[in-house]
């Protein structure tokens, strides 16, 4: 890491659109960059490199305060002594990464990886609470639509997934990203594939009354996506002129740019190519990206450049885009409001607070103040004590308030920030809530407390120059904050400083005249970070034990209790209780999870008391419809029937792991699969008959095993997927023939068995190697249940059939989802669609097979199995219990594989090989996301064999081994592959198997 230290700012740049600047000026003595690099495979290949200009003093702290950021980031605040400009800023940040990287070209830097850079450095003189550590570092309240939230998240872990799905989505030549750092972008739409421009520009539809303060996009109303003329905060009138030609948008800060356009910025800031350096040195020219740059693209630029205007644009309206600005106080409340309304379907909510709540903001704190919901609207109170002693009004922003007993009465709009400094010591700033601290403190315009700066002099006794101050002198730039020792820190005087009255006391008037001040700049490069996340740590532990308290009526079951589980055991609280969640099934299962993940942390041994428990509740929960409703076999066949049951199996197309509780029964689930059969058959058969012994008989016919059961214990002997039978005898219990399903009519099975007619032969193939990855175990269950349900007269259907398959599943303890019983139960291809909820109802879209008989996609398709064998239950177990405790990352992943379910549900719709070939490739690059295991060593080096020859490939299932599905470049590469994998298997298991469509799916037939 490079050295890092604090510097002294001096001036800002101009602002970056929405606010954020993109220039800081800082004292020579310092370096302007620290850089943290991610452990070896730590990210994909393919992630983006994210570089983020922040303060100087937060890039000094980044390691300490914000590890993960810091372990996957390059970090630089602007040189010294300088103003670059959003432009020049860019130029600083690309050249010192690359300086950092060690790379001899520039040029060869920039192609060789896809980039992310987030402007977060400016000073943040209209949200001063959060200038210290800089925008992007703004603490989030926990979303109360959202799972997997973590408390204390930061604006820059909202805003990630949409820019690196911005950049997913660019052309081939986009490299570099460039993204404002006080604006949060999301949409609930997907993202459409970006134009291979020079640059592109995303832009959201909005009034001019809006726009006026935004940059803003006019173009082709017919052709959106051509760039007419670039403007930056035009007037309302003078878009309302052009808007009777043109469409317009704003530019919400979020552009890509190709080698060729980051080149022509490069050069613009002095940037000389031959020499790698800038006609300063290491210091790039000042140059304003959206202030010069961008009024020179379009068709129409207003600023013509011949250099820019060779550049191709292309502007893309974000579909169903939200835009939420961070760039005042106001705005900080006003947007996390919105976000908080996101979703309006109040039953959606769960148990968590209503729509009804009022603009209040409180976290990471300890707050005893008493609120009502109107009155004391406009609340945000962060890092801070709050006892119930104080009086609050409305439109306060609390921040850093230390622990205390004080009295205070806030009047409306009053704002205080405690800043903790060197030596123990507090930077008070009071201020008010519309305060932008902006211009000459002895001019009337220039507003502090919301009114002009002079009037809080005035009711002080005091003048501006008696306090020191040039009347000319920057509100930013006023020595305005006392610096004060914690026993300084009175009741009286902080009273004072925020009363609209305040009370004529000479003492209190020589206090704040003889104390250190320091300005709002000087408070941000001078704050003490550590300290400042090291009493939000505090409070978030004290916090904590209340929000388990009140879990059943709160956000806490869906945040990422992993992350809440680490903060809670270094506290010192006690464990919290067993039961937890109320009535609610799923926050239970989540209490106990977070209890075990606890115990983990703290070392305890008995963990896994807490985590076997968690998954039973989930296992009961599901089981638990079929003990209410029992089901008694009855025999209705001639004696001499024999049932005989055969299914494809299936191969996960996309959308896998969606489909697995408790995600699916939180979220719903959306899968795309395709049943096949193998080398010409149904390789998963299952027949069944009364025999006139009273016993349940079970064979294996590819085992060669069989066992006899002449008990109930036998036939519940099915916990434990180990047993070559636990599926089979999971199934007979379900069919009624165990008491704890068929209502306990029966004193022993020998007693059923006579009522029944006679005993039960069942016999079972599973013609595919174990640890296919084709799904194979929950299909064998569908089918032996298809089998069973027609020997005992239950007639279910396959909706029937599959729901009871996944209660096996619980019952062996492997916890699986539905996919597998569907892809084999139902022909061909399909999207099947749940919705959250215990039952899990589907909805089954089928696909025209067409597409998988075309000669072409039969030309390019192969199936191999690998001859490595990795059981899904171990990968399931360990990903369960993310999803149990809420993992952010884990979460993420999965809603993207849901999403890229219906990419691949639209490809196949529309066949279309090549997009059907990306979300395959999407597919098998998201499962590797997941879980690390999913491509072991043995299995990538086949991989690597693979890929040349490859468009796509994934394998079948959870990953780690089975079968391996290929899409080839074409057919000649299909018949290269084939030849090499045959001549050289890579061990002797391994093999190509011929595949068709499954025109069937599940068969039940009758001799």
């Amino acid at each position: 890491m490079r050295n890092c230290n604090a510097a002294t700012i001096m001036e800002s740049s101009p602002p970056l659109p929405g606010g954020a600047r993109g220039g800081t000026t800082v004292d020579a003595s310092h370096r302007s960059d620290c850089q943290y690099t991610a452990s070896p495979g730590a990210h994909m290949p393919d992630d983006p490199e994210l570089i983020l200009s922040v303060p100087p003093h937060m890039c000094a702290a980044l390691a300490e305060c914000e590890p993960r950021v810091a372990a996957r980031a390059f970090a630089v605040f602007d040189p010294p002594a300088t103003q670059l400009g959003s432009g020049g800023g860019t130029a600083h940040a690309l050249h010192a990464a690359w300086r950092h990287s060690g790379a001899d070209s520039f040029a060869a830097w920039l192609a060789g990886r896809r980039r992310i850079l987030i402007h977060g450095g400016g000073e943040s003189r209209r949200l001063p609470a959060y200038a210290p550590a800089g925008k992007l570092f703004l603490p989030m309240p926990a979303l109360r639509w959202a799972r997997g939230q973590r408390l204390g998240q930061s604006l820059l872990e909202l805003n990630e997934p949409f820019l690196h799905d911005t950049l997913a989505s660019g052309g081939p030549g986009a490299r570099l990203l460039i993204a404002s750092g006080d604006v949060l972008l999301r949409t609930d739409a997907p993202l459409p594939a970006m134009p291979d421009a020079d640059v592109v520009i995303l832009g959201m539809w909005t009034s001019p009354e809006e726009a006026q303060r935004y940059g803003v996009l006019f173009v082709d109303p017919h052709q959106p996506e051509r760039l007419v003329t670039f403007l930056q905060k035009p007037t309302p009138d003078e878009i309302r002129g052009r808007s009777r030609e043109l469409a317009f948008l704003i530019d919400v800060g979020a552009w890509l740019l190709s080698e060729r356009a980051v080149a022509c910025l490069m050069a613009k800031c002095g940037w000389d190519p031959q020499r790698q350096q800038f006609a300063g040195g290491d210091t790039p020219d000042s140059y304003d990206l959206y202030g010069q740059w961008a009024l020179s693209l379009g068709e129409q630029p207003a600023d013509a450049d011949p250099d820019i205007a060779a550049l191709s644009v292309a502007v893309v309206p974000v579909p169903e885009g939200q835009f939420y600005h961070f760039g005042s106080t106001a705005h900080l409340i006003d947007a996390a409001y919105q976000l908080q309304n996101v979703v309006r379907d109040q039953t959606s909510l769960g148990a968590v607070p209503s729509l009804a709540q009022p603009r209040q903001f409180i976290q990471d704190a300890d707050f005893g103040a008493p609120v009502r919901l109107e009155q004391n609207h406009s609340l945000w109170v962060e890092n801070s004590t709050v006892p119930a002693s104080w009086t609050l009004a409305s439109r306060h922003v609390l921040s850093g308030v230390p622990a205390n007993d004080w009295r205070l009465a806030l009047p409306a709009g009053a704002c205080l920030d405690f800043v903790p400094l060197a030596e123990g010591r507090w930077g008070v700033r009071c201020y008010g809530y519309d305060d932008s601290f902006r211009g000459p403190i002895g001019d009337a315009a220039t507003q502090w407390h919301e009114r002009p700066a002079g009037e809080w002099f005035r009711r002080r006794g005091i003048t501006v120059e008696e306090a020191g101050i040039d009347p000319a002198t920057d509100l930013q730039q006023a020595p305005l904050f006392p610096e004060l020792t914690r026993a300084e820190l009175t009741e009286q005087f902080i009273a004072w400083l925020i009363a609209e009255e305040p009370a004529d006391d000479q003492r209190l008037r020589g206090a704040w005249l003889t104390a250190p001040r320091r300005s709002a700049r000087e408070l941000a490069q001078q704050a003490n970070i550590p300290r400042l996340y090291a009493q939000r740590l505090q409070l978030r532990q004290q916090a904590l034990p209340k929000m388990i308290a009140h879990g059943g009526k709160s956000v806490f079951y869906k945040l990422d209790l992993a992350d809440a589980a680490h903060v809670y055991a270094e506290s010192d609280a006690p464990l919290p209780s067993e039961s937890g969640g109320g009535d609610d099934v799923m926050q239970g299962v989540h209490h106990r999870m977070f209890r075990a993940e606890v115990r983990r942390l703290r070392d305890d041994a008995d963990w896994q008391q807490d985590e076997a428990r968690s998954f039973e509740l989930l296992a009961d929960a599901i089981v638990d419809r079929y003990r209410q409703q029992p089901v008694l076999p009855e025999f209705r066949l001639a004696d001499d029937q024999i049932v005989w049951g055969r299914s494809p199996v299936r191969i996960d197309l996309a959308g896998g792991w969606t489909d697995t509780p408790p995600y699916c029964l939180e979220q719903g689930g959306s899968v795309v699969n395709l049943a096949v059969e193998l080398n010409g058959q149904a390789p998963i058969q299952a027949f069944a008959r009364r025999c006139d012994e009273p016993t349940i008989t079970i064979r294996s016919i590819d085992l060669g095993l069989s066992e006899t059961l002449v008990d109930y214990d036998q036939v519940g002997g099915y916990r434990g997927i180990g047993s070559g039978f636990a599926v089979a005898k999971a199934a007979l219990a379900l069919c009624g023939f165990h008491p704890m399903f068929n209502g306990g009519r029966f004193p022993a099975l020998a007693a059923q068995l006579d009522d029944f007619g006679g005993g039960v032969d069942l016999s079972m193939l599973s013609a595919i190697p174990k640890g296919s990855g084709m799904g194979a175990s929950s299909i064998l269950a569908a089918t032996v249940l298809g089998a069973l349900s027609d020997l005992c007269g239950h007639g279910w259907d396959a909706q029937a059939i599959a729901a009871r398959v996944s209660a096996i599943e619980q019952m062996l303890g492997s916890g699986g989802g539905w996919q597998d019983q569907f892809g084999g139960l139902l022909p061909g291809a399909k999207l099947v669609e749940s919705q959250p909820g215990l039952r899990q109802p589907t909805v089954v879209r089928h696909l025209p097979t067409a597409f998988f008989d075309s000669p072409e996609y039969q030309s390019r398709a192969l199936l191999y199995y690998t001859g490595i064998t990795r059981v899904a239950h171990n990968v399931l177990r360990e990903i369960v219990r993310g999803l149990f405790l809420n993992e952010r990352s884990r979460l993420d992943t999965i809603a993207a594989i849901g999403r890229n379910s219906r990419d691949c549900f639209d490809a196949i719709q529309r066949e279309d090989l090549d997009g059907y070939v990306a979300s395959i490739d999407r597919s098998w690059r998201l499962n590797q996301q997941l879980d690390s295991g999913t491509n072991p060593p043995e299995v990538a080096a086949l991989v690597d064999r693979v890929t040349p020859h490859a468009s796509a490939l994934k394998l079948a299932g959870a990953g780690g081994g089975g079968f391996l599905y290929v899409l080839c470049r074409d057919a000649a590469a299909a018949r290269a592959l084939r030849i090499e994998l045959e001549s050289d298997p890579p061990n002797p298991r391994a093999r190509i198997f011929d595949m068709s469509v499954s025109t069937n799916g599940l068969r039940v037939t009758r001799s």
